[in-house]
């Protein structure tokens, strides 16, 4: 496998940075839906500490894969008809918007509620605004309308790749796995 992609394939710094945002983002969602419903306590606590934590790995993740994007070749859609190309171009572009959005718009919660932004204890982020309850509740609302918003990207993303491999049996999939 090349490290770097190429006009047809994916490279192995591609593969590995999607799967693992791919796997963290995943996960980001799935606890953030549990640990909202969660009663105040050390759990929720904990659970809100280390996404957090993650949310800030996301955010550094989008910023080398926005630069790795840039100055790496990106495989062709060629084969694809052009409605699909445009909606595949489209929808990856909205992925790279939610990648920042999410976890600035999380920054922003946290920094309005006067709390700090802990990268695993490593160091804590400044906070972006000073606290304030209505921005906090404006940045969670939106924090929520771009999770869910990134669900149904993530299921039409898995669908049209499912749907590539299974029903029009091209390699869309395949450069992506291996």
């Amino acid at each position: 496998m090349h490290l770097f992609n190429t006009i047809t394939r994916y490279g192995f710094i591609t593969i590995f940075i999607h799967w693992l945002m791919a796997f963290i983002m995943i996960g980001m969602l799935a606890v953030g839906l549990y640990m909202v419903e969660l009663p105040i306590g050390s759990l929720k606590l904990k659970l809100y500490g280390w996404h957090k934590a993650f949310g800030l790995l996301v955010l550094f993740l989008a910023a080398f894969r926005l630069v790795w994007r840039i100055v790496n070749m990106t495989p062709s859609l060629d084969s694809l008809p052009i409605l699909e190309r445009l909606a595949a171009r489209f929808v990856h572009w909205i992925f790279y918007i939610i990648m920042f959005a999410m976890p600035l718009t999380g920054w922003l919660i946290t920094s309005a509620a006067g709390l700090p932004a802990s990268f695993f204890g490593l160091f804590t982020m400044p906070n972006l605004i000073e606290p304030n309850e209505d921005l906090r509740l404006f940045f969670s609302s939106i924090h929520q309308f771009l999770a869910y918003g990134l669900i149904i990207l993530i299921i039409l993303h898995v669908s049209a790749a499912l749907k590539h491999h299974f029903i029009n049996k091209d390699d869309i999939l395949r450069r992506m796995i291996s």
